[in-house]
């Protein structure tokens, strides 16, 4: 991309589900939002940060860098790490708000992606850790996927051998359901447009 382009940025700020993982480039769910985007006509630019394997902690380190982006909105979509690793629901509820709080203190709009874990973790560990997203969105009155996966987790058709990371099928559906919660608000954004000139 050229340093002139200057179209107001959305940042997928995740781990391996927003990286990728598995599937090509152009397959991540980053590159076909930005394929949608431009079809239906909405100038933005998706930057792709997600980086494999990180966790909220991981993530949290990383807020900096995601603000040097200049994003306007940030599509947040951590926390399946720590889950799969066990990690306590409360540490990686800290982490996810002050990640909320630092983004949302930079004047850019957050969209939460919630996530759930498989019935194996244990019943108070898995409903706890759904609910945590919930709670999160309610409290910074965020934009809310309830279920990032929705539609594609536990199906075979739509994932890798790994039964974990989708198939370019699997984030094709993953888009969909990002766009019913995006485009509302790009459609009001499209009303009060941003103002041309950025201090920079």
């Amino acid at each position: 991309m050229s340093a002139s382009d200057n179209r107001p940025r959305i940042v997928a700020f995740g781990d391996s589900l927003t990286a990728g993982l598995g599937v090509q480039a152009d397959e991540s769910y980053p590159a076909q939002l930005q394929r949608q985007l431009d079809s239906l006509g909405y100038h933005y630019r998706v930057i792709n940060a997600g980086v494999s394997g990180d966790t909220t902690a991981g993530g949290l380190r990383r807020v900096p860098w995601i603000l040097n982006n200049k994003p306007d909105l940030v599509i947040l979509e951590l926390g399946a790490n720590d889950g799969l690793r066990g990690l306590p629901v409360d540490q990686t509820k800290n982490n996810l708000r002050q990640i909320i709080r630092q983004l949302q203190a930079a004047g850019t709009t957050v969209v939460l992606a919630g996530m759930k874990l498989p019935p194996n973790y244990g019943e108070d560990y898995t409903a706890s850790f759904e609910a945590m997203y919930r709670l999160l969105a309610k409290e910074s009155r965020l934009l809310f996927i309830p279920f990032f996966l929705e539609g594609v987790g536990g199906s075979s058709s739509l994932n890798q051998a790994d039964g974990i990371h989708p198939t370019k099928e699997g984030y094709e559906v993953i888009v969909e359901q990002v766009l019913k919660v995006l485009r509302p608000m790009l459609n009001e954004g499209t009303h009060n447009p941003m103002p041309a000139h950025k201090q920079g």
